[in-house]
């Protein structure tokens, strides 16, 4: 009764749009007052803060944060749409074939879903409505492809999960990789299948000459280096998450002083902004250990896990429940929030029933990316309308089919675990 109790304050707190590293934070202190009084909170308050952010795994999120932010100052990103389209943008939906395959490039040096979305709004979306694409289909699949950016590594996401599940940073970034590349696929099929049912909606891109392909290859070319630096480090074991991410942050600002974009001010604003960001992040870890405490006084974790093995249904009846529980959740909360929260309760619950804590944290930040581009939230829907100029309820339905292609993925992965694992596996 206390544990559902404070799990109700909670949702009260975020619901009356309380911070969430707050609301955490509160509706933890209160259950362990409730349940070891004053002298268990005070022991706890004297030495969670300290200990849950002492970790040299979390060194990489600050890095990785900076390295988006200085790859962002260099503008590099923009000439990935622009190379993409010079590829494929002949063929028939080659431009939106090239939003997505820009959106995945640009996914593996950011990080952010937001970002990506707001950059891609400003770039393909307007590109595309002026070739003649529904401004319904331009920034709904603008607005699904910038999700990428959670799952294809370096996702801080992703960093996050492996530190809450205790597992391996450098396999949990890798195990992105393969499926990033194949929701990227999915989202062509489902694009082509839109255009099979109206396909003026659709149109030819322009041919581009081989120089043209070659210029702009060799413009974003900086970006694949970054990339291969990091991500092939790790993979290799060259270099550990952290140590890839200063090697990532380094060659960012170089591409920054390249191409004469450093300046004092600028520099400072992305400073500053990495650091909003990792304060953000590290105040929800702190919350999310001091009602881990809680949770772990109250016993609610093992009971959980006992009640549920007890039930007379087929696991991946359970993953499927367990599953809609992390879309609905990302309908109201942010991915970092729902991580924090969920993951020391139902991933032993998961271990329990035979799965991987690998594949279950690209599994679960799939699901819970369905949030971005569905309603009542759907932050990446917003910041794609607003930067486009488009309409939210556009927005909202020309992300639809997308979503579906997203869900339809998810389901593959739960049946085909191994599609996740054979990269770390391979490491």
């Amino acid at each position: 009764m206390t544990a559902l109790a404070v799990v109700v304050l909670l949702l009260l707190l975020i619901l009356i749009r309380v911070p969430v590293s707050f609301a955490i934070l509160g509706a933890g202190l209160v259950g362990l007052l409730m349940i070891g009084g004053g002298n268990v909170v005070d022991g706890v308050m004297q030495t969670v803060p300290a200990t849950s952010v002492m970790s040299y795994s979390l060194s990489a999120v600050p890095l990785f944060i900076l390295m988006a932010h200085l790859l962002m100052l260099s503008g590099l990103l923009d000439s990935l749409f622009d190379a993409a389209r010079a590829l494929v943008g002949r063929i028939r939906g080659g431009t939106a074939v090239a939003s997505i395959g820009a959106g995945t490039a640009f996914a593996s040096v950011s990080g952010s879903s937001t970002a990506a979305a707001a950059t891609l709004a400003q770039t393909s979306t307007l590109k595309m409505i002026d070739e003649g694409y529904s401004p319904r289909t331009a920034s709904g699949l603008v607005a699904v492809v910038g999700t990428l950016a959670a799952m294809i590594p370096p996702s801080i996401i992703l960093v996050f999960y492996a530190i809450t599940a205790e597992v391996s940073v450098g396999d949990q970034l890798v195990a992105g990789a393969v499926p990033g590349v194949i929701i990227a696929c999915g989202l062509v099929v489902m694009l082509y299948v839109t255009m099979m049912r109206n396909p003026d909606t659709v149109p030819r891109g322009e041919p581009a000459t081989w120089g043209q392909k070659g210029r702009a290859l060799l413009t974003a070319a900086p970006l694949v280096l970054v990339f291969a630096a990091v991500v092939g480090s790790i993979y290799l074991g060259l270099a550990t998450p952290t140590e890839a991410a200063a090697l990532g942050s380094i060659a960012a600002l170089i591409l920054v002083i390249a191409r004469k974009r450093f300046t004092m001010v600028a520099v400072g604003h992305t400073l500053v902004e990495t650091t909003k960001s990792t304060a953000m992040i590290f105040a929800i870890i702190i919350g999310a250990h001091v009602f881990g405490h809680f949770l772990t006084e109250s016993r609610v974790t093992p009971s959980l896990v006992a009640w549920v093995g007890d039930l007379p249904v087929p696991a991946v009846v359970i993953m499927v429940f367990i599953g809609s529980i992390y879309v609905v959740l990302g309908f109201f909360m942010d991915q970092i929030a729902i991580i924090a929260l969920t993951v020391p309760v139902v991933l032993p619950l998961v271990e329990a029933l035979g799965y991987d804590p690998i594949w279950f944290g690209v599994f679960m930040v799939l699901l819970a990316e369905v949030g971005l581009v569905t309603p009542p939230m759907g932050l990446n829907v917003f910041v794609v309308a607003r930067s486009a100029g488009q309409r939210v309820e556009e927005v909202f339905r020309g992300a639809f089919p997308y979503v579906v292609a997203m869900l339809v993925t998810a389901l593959v992965f739960l049946i085909f675990p191994q599609v996740v694992l054979w990269v770390p596996q391979s490491m």
